[in-house]
């Protein structure tokens, strides 16, 4: 299984050509994985999407593959590993705006699957959490396993 310490994550750079064929690949699945993560974490943890509760779901999930901000790459033995920053357009770019998602394909004629849309959940030295699936500009986009 690929990890953080076992795969070289190249660095943060806009989409080319094979990454954006890659999101719309994914693009209905995340759409609709989103909405659905949202409507889980609600019902439990609503802190995760707190930052976009005021949009509806067709909003949340307005983006397009030209909303596709930053990808970074990861190859391992069995495939390409496919992280990246997705802009809400309904979100103001100065706040959390950006959902991170993670995809993999076994190579250039292998289906693209979604693997992930990151949630974040943070222990505070208080001894409290902090829950996150939406980021902000600044967030870097790191390797995540959920």
């Amino acid at each position: 299984m690929a990890t953080a310490e076992t795969v070289d994550l190249g660095p943060p750079h806009e989409p080319k050509e094979e990454s954006i064929k890659a999101f719309k690949a994914i693009e209905h699945e995340l759409k609709k994985e989103l909405v659905h993560t949202r409507h889980q974490l609600d019902k439990h943890e609503p802190e995760y999407f707190a930052a976009v509760a005021h949009l509806s779901d067709a909003e949340l999930a307005s983006f397009t593959a030209d909303d596709l901000q930053q990808v970074r790459v990861a190859v391992s033995a069995y495939g390409l590993h496919l992280f990246g920053k997705v802009r809400i357009p309904a979100m103001p770019d100065s706040g959390p705006a950006y959902i991170h998602f993670r995809a993999f394909t076994g190579g250039p004629d292998d289906e693209v699957k979604l693997h992930s849309i990151h949630t974040e959940e943070k222990e505070n030295p208080d001894g409290g959490h902090t829950f996150r699936a939406i980021f902000t500009k600044d967030d870097p986009l790191e390797w995540f396993d959920t």
